[in-house]
């Protein structure tokens, strides 16, 4: 089902079903043309956990700007604390530890990070055991609700902000392209999510990922690390700026992902760009990564295609697209040797034991 609607020069078809219709709080839906509640405006004078505005700029200029080392900031509080002494005062900050747990403890801004370890539970081998399957990780991150969350009630985003998946033809009737909810991937989407009567009205929201492996050498001994990207395909383009390895990434991917998990199927009431609360939907949309993370992701040897099981020798063989359910069928059914020579398939991926920091 279609609605077509004049739009500038363009005329532009919007999925039916999936139209980001304003709600109140609750989920009901609001009369057309209401307004959108006023946000709520901090307290100028208001710097917590801070405890005064010097405290605030000495934690902004010690911390980001000068990015003084640990122990010369408890060096200068002390040259602070002697000369407030006598006037019975204080530093804004005792040392290095207070100074950092009152910048953790901040509630606004940027979602605060939280940790995980991850390791290593499958079967290891008698002798020569690889040393990253005794080791246990560290993960870092911001979850990603929470992260989506305050994108989409960034009033920055008003204005450059889909509320729909749409096509867009021009005066000759050709398809036009150009952000993220004008193409095919987000309209089939919506279609597959308006089968659930519940969704009616609601907003498709598809997180977008990335990653790219990045070696860090200084002080660390060239340690390799995963940083994962996150945005959200409804932001207009403008405005949008080894084996033990896949075992530990999935695992982790896994379960920085769990809290998006409840919304992909039952409706979310979150507050959007132009101020108005909308019912949400999430998917994981496309994952952006080079050809690396792109094996890494797909469970494949290096060098075959993550997309079909063509050998790397010989691409125009005809074979049969790599997907999940084909993947699983080899993995149950093959041997490891098997598996890995025939289709370039790393079937032995584990799931790693994950403990909450």
């Amino acid at each position: 089902m279609q609605e077509i609607y004049l739009r500038k020069r363009f005329f532009s078809c919007c999925c039916y079903w999936l139209t980001g219709v304003p709600c109140d709080q609750f989920g009901i839906p609001l009369p057309d043309g209401s307004a959108p509640p006023q946000r709520t405006t901090a307290d100028p004078t208001d710097w917590s956990p801070f405890t005064t505005r010097i405290a605030f700029e000495t934690a902004d200029f010690l911390f980001r700007r000068a990015q003084m080392p640990q122990a010369q900031i408890d060096e200068l509080m002390s040259f602070w604390a002697a000369t407030l002494s006598k006037h019975n005062d204080s530093p804004p900050f005792s040392n290095h530890s207070d100074m950092l747990s009152t910048i953790d403890s901040s509630t606004l801004g940027n979602v605060p990070w939280q940790s995980f370890t991850v390791s290593y539970s499958g079967k290891k081998p008698d002798r020569d055991v690889p040393e990253w399957m005794n080791t246990e990780f560290v993960v870092w991150y911001r979850d990603p609700y929470e992260v989506i969350k305050q994108m989409l009630d960034n009033p920055d985003f008003d204005g450059e902000f889909d509320y729909a998946a749409y096509r867009e033809y021009g005066d000759d009737n050709q398809r036009k392209y150009k952000d993220f909810m004008s193409g095919d991937w987000a309209w089939r989407q919506s279609d597959i999510i308006a089968k659930d009567p519940t969704t009616k009205g609601s907003v498709f929201v598809p997180a977008i990922f990335g990653s790219d492996k990045t070696t860090v050498s200084v002080a660390t001994g060239q340690n390799e690390y995963y940083p994962l990207y996150l945005s959200i395909g409804n932001i207009h383009n403008a405005t949008r700026r080894a084996h033990c390895n896949s075992v530990l990434f999935h695992s982790s991917l896994s379960y920085i992902l769990q809290s998006l998990r409840p919304g992909m199927t039952e409706p979310e009431i979150m507050r959007f760009p132009d101020g108005h609360y909308r019912r949400t939907i999430f998917g994981l949309g496309p994952y952006i990564a080079d050809y690396p993370e792109q094996a890494l992701l797909a469970c494949i040897v290096n060098n075959w295609c993550p997309k079909c099981t063509a050998p790397a020798d010989d691409l125009d063989s005809g074979a049969l697209p790599r997907t999940r359910e084909f993947s699983d069928v080899q993995a149950e059914n093959l041997e490891l040797g098997e598996a890995w020579d025939a289709y370039g398939l790393v079937a032995d991926i584990v799931v790693c034991t994950i403990f909450q920091l």
